[in-house]
């Protein structure tokens, strides 16, 4: 199948098959006489394999070692179980950075219970000072960055 067919059984765009491919999760496809990609059943399974994953929220680096537990059948899954522990623990401290950030908005939404002029925004002037948040931002965006695409 072509690059076009393989998007659209796996409901993923032709540039994230790219990207996968680029970062190895993905092997690279035959090529047609006319050079363009062919892509085979196990393309498919592999590309939802890692659909999937990514829907856990899974890194690539979390993803390349399943691959390899997948690819070594005969291989003990032990290592599995550990990495999908670790990921709970990771998503775990996830939902603990969202609920802290979580009360901090609600406690500076109810700062200002009225609508008035801008100026006067008791959640603006907070912002402005820099006060109400505590320590979410480091940790949020560090996790955030670590799972991208």
């Amino acid at each position: 199948m072509k690059i076009g067919e393989l998007a659209k059984m796996t409901n993923c765009q032709v540039e994230t098959i790219r990207y996968y491919e680029r970062e190895g999760l993905l092997p690279a496809p035959g090529r047609t006489e006319a050079n363009y990609r062919f892509y085979t059943q196990l393309h498919f399974e592999r590309l939802r394999f890692i659909r999937t994953c990514r829907m856990l929220d899974m890194t690539h680096e979390e993803i390349r070692q399943l691959l390899r537990y997948r690819d070594d059948p005969t291989r003990n899954c032990a290592g599995v179980n550990e990495l999908v522990d670790e990921h709970i623990e990771h998503v775990r401290s996830r939902i603990a950075s969202l609920q802290t950030l979580e009360a901090q908005l609600i406690e500076l939404r109810r700062t200002c219970s009225e609508g008035r002029e801008a100026a006067a925004c008791k959640i603006l002037q907070q912002l402005t000072r820099g006060e109400g948040v505590q320590g979410t931002e480091a940790s949020f965006s560090v996790t955030r960055n670590k799972h991208h695409v």
